[in-house]
């Protein structure tokens, strides 16, 4: 009984303390590319406190950027009908 009181007490006061808000949802990397200002803010401040946004976000705002930039890489190559003369 003696040590089970301590941690009924630990148990009790763990219980009361304030439950920790879920974060908010990330944004994907399509809502990303396809909101430009967003985009534009965001960009600065991965540059400059990296840390505080977190590894997840600022991926995601490098692969909008990168997908803006570049496209969807799914662009297919069409030969020209003849060849190049020399």
């Amino acid at each position: 009984m003696r040590t089970l009181t301590p941690i009924l007490c630990a148990l009790a006061l763990t219980a009361c303390g304030e439950a920790e808000k879920p974060a908010a949802p990330l944004p994907t990397v399509d809502e990303l590319a396809a909101d430009p200002a967003r985009l534009k803010e965001l960009r600065p401040q991965c540059k400059l406190d990296r840390a505080k946004l977190g590894d997840a976000l600022c991926n995601r705002v490098a692969e909008a950027t990168r997908r803006r930039f570049l496209g969807d890489g799914k662009v297919p190559y069409t030969p020209p009908e003849e060849p190049p003369k020399f």
